[in-house]
């Protein structure tokens, strides 16, 4: 896909990978909406196909590839959601897939997309390592690049989660949503905003990992190559096509400390009794902390996924308690 996405891109989008990615819930925390005085509609994207919302870009990726763009196999970097997506998407067009993973991806991550049918190459950790990694692989192979954000079909396909959303929920008056490499929240600023023009759109970032916090107040693209955040998902920073289309549409990114992580993950799995990893709790937090302010309103917010390892899951439920 060569044009930025539109609304009509992304409905178009939903269409092709019906059938192939869940329409997830939308559900509601009676306990958390009470504390907040708002009500708050949560879009579960970790009750997707491999427990994330990746699988509605890379499905939606490479199901846009043709024959012989796709006949070497596909390729990516990934801290683990967008290959484990990938490598599915490619099974289903029984493609090979290979994924670049950073040596700090979670133990669960990297064996989900090797047992989605991948081959996984670790590189060092950052950014640069990342691509440079990437680079060899796609000299090696052949395959075709899927960006795991900065990519116009992956983009569109993530957008699809914000229709699903609005579909349900059409009188939204505010989409909160985290922020890595900006693939999620730009398509859901794009069909949002198509869909309810004065609706508004807040990004949620790691303190540790706040290039695109900088990048918005800065007016131009900044890089941040050693993120630090046990939220891995969010470690990526922002393209260029993600950075121009959160510069256009989106009101504002607001930071999350580590602590306030552990504490939203904490919170939903005891008062929802479901489990959501780091970057969902980091969509979560800017509510339960006010850094948001939400009252009397009507609040979309995504929760990503739900793929965290026990290791992970046991030091953030400790740090939730200190």
């Amino acid at each position: 896909m060569s044009k930025r996405p539109t609304l009509t891109t992304i409905q178009e989008a939903a269409r092709r990978i019906e059938g192939f990615v869940v329409h997830t819930p939308v559900m509601r925390c009676p306990h958390l909406e009470q504390t907040l005085g708002a009500e708050i509609f949560l879009k579960c994207e970790n009750f997707q196909t491999m427990g994330a919302f990746k699988q509605r870009g890379a499905c939606n990726a490479v199901l846009s590839l043709d024959d012989d763009a796709i006949r070497r196999g596909v390729a990516t970097h990934s801290s683990g959601n967008h290959g484990a997506a990938l490598a599915l998407a490619a099974s289903r067009r029984h493609v090979p897939a290979f994924v670049v993973m950073p040596q700090d991806s979670a133990r669960v991550k990297i064996e989900a997309v090797e047992r989605y049918g991948a081959t996984v190459i670790e590189c060092g950790t950052g950014l640069a390592s990342r691509e440079e990694t990437l680079d060899k692989v796609l000299d090696e192979t052949g395959a075709t690049l899927v960006h795991p954000y900065n990519d116009y079909a992956v983009i569109a396909g993530q957008g699809t989660a914000a229709l699903e959303l609005l579909s349900e929920v059409p009188d939204l008056d505010l989409l909160v949503a985290p922020v890595g490499g900006g693939g999620l929240m730009s398509g859901c600023a794009i069909a949002a905003k198509g869909l309810r023009p004065g609706i508004r759109l807040v990004g949620a970032e790691p303190s540790g990992a706040d290039d695109a916090f900088r990048s918005l107040r800065g007016g131009k693209l900044i890089q941040q190559q050693t993120p630090n955040t046990v939220a891995d998902g969010l470690r990526a920073c922002l393209g260029d096509k993600t950075f121009a289309i959160i510069q256009d549409l989106i009101d504002d990114i607001v930071l999350v400390e580590e602590q306030e992580i552990a504490t939203a993950m904490g919170y939903v799995l005891e008062h929802m009794k479901i489990l959501i990893e780091p970057s969902a709790g980091v969509a979560v937090a800017p509510l339960r902390d006010g850094t948001v302010d939400v009252r009397g309103k009507r609040v979309g917010v995504i929760l990503t996924g739900g793929n965290v390892d026990r290791e992970t899951l046991i030091q953030m439920l400790q740090a939730d308690q200190d």
